[in-house]
């Protein structure tokens, strides 16, 4: 066979190979699920159960539950015991190794005569790959802000989470960010719709927070209570990395929005912030994240 020859049967397998991404998107099936917790840890961790259970059976890979959603949401005084939190935990964990999906959930955590308001993240072997304690607190009494960044591996998929009152930080997105995140988990118990002059920020700062960094966003907020208005005010959601908002929730209603998302590891644009007259400012948040990486909440 002529060289001639063969690159000519070679030509169709060259030209396939090059338009291809270095990378292949790695497809993730996630929930967004709007929750309404009580303050009975008991009931939360039965009802979280059987939506993952049921999640699960409809090949789901992730679902995100909202802030404190197994404990319940107080502004004074978080009544939930140490012991019987970590007793639901260990359930959902189990749940999530036996039925094969990952979940991240809204609880607390107590240690040494802190609380602080959490996001629990368990992996669907069962591992816990990160408890992140949240950094921006909104006037909770009880709770102790956390001492780290989030940055972990969900799925496959490098990722971050957030709690409520951290969407208003950009950087706690931005620099997991560059450090490779591509989604973004973020639980909530928003203001509820007697605050109806925050409704249109809260979705502005999440649909800004992934366009700017190219993530995805899978966000779970509370229902609001549509007898007296009180609880949050629903409006779950999941946006793409472009900005825009896939599934949206409503105000009031117990919704869990499901979508499949391909996601690529190595978006081209997160590049810039780190060249410039910011670029070593950036690295030092980066340095940092990496370094406090899982650190423990104490």
């Amino acid at each position: 066979m002529t060289r001639n020859l063969l690159l000519i049967l070679l030509l169709p397998f060259l030209m396939v190979s090059s338009v291809l991404p270095q990378t292949a998107p790695v497809k993730v099936k996630v929930a967004a699920v709007q929750f309404r917790s009580s303050f009975d840890v008991a009931e939360n961790r039965r009802r979280i159960v059987e939506t993952l259970e049921r999640l699960a059976e409809q090949g789901v890979n992730v679902a995100a539950f909202p802030e404190c959603a197994l404990t319940g949401y107080p502004i004074d005084v978080m009544s939930a015991g140490a012991e019987e939190v970590t007793a639901a935990e260990e359930e959902i964990r189990q749940t999530c190794r036996h039925r094969k999906i990952a979940a991240v959930v809204g609880s607390i955590y107590r240690v040494n005569g802190r609380t602080y308001d959490t996001a629990v993240v368990f992996d669907s072997r069962g591992e816990l790959v990160e408890r992140y304690g949240k950094v921006m607190l909104a006037g909770e009494k009880w709770a102790t802000p956390g001492n780290h960044i989030a940055f972990f591996e969900l799925e496959g998929v490098p990722s971050t989470v957030i709690i409520c009152h951290d969407e208003r930080y950009p950087e706690l997105v931005r620099l997991p960010a560059l450090c490779g995140a591509r989604v973004v988990y973020y639980i909530s118990c928003e203001s509820g719709m007697v605050e109806e002059g925050k409704l249109a920020p809260y979705r502005a700062q999440l649909m800004a927070r992934a366009v700017e960094n190219t993530v995805y966003i899978v966000a779970a907020n509370a229902p609001g209570n549509v007898k007296d208005n009180t609880g949050s005010h629903g409006q779950s959601r999941i946006i793409l990395d472009d900005g825009n908002i896939l599934k949206e929730a409503s105000f009031y209603g117990d919704d869990i929005l499901i979508e499949s998302l391909e996601i690529n590891l190595k978006p081209d644009r997160l590049s810039r912030p780190l060249e410039g007259a910011m670029a070593d400012w950036w690295r030092q948040g980066i340095n940092w994240i990496m370094a406090n990486r899982a650190r423990k909440l104490d």
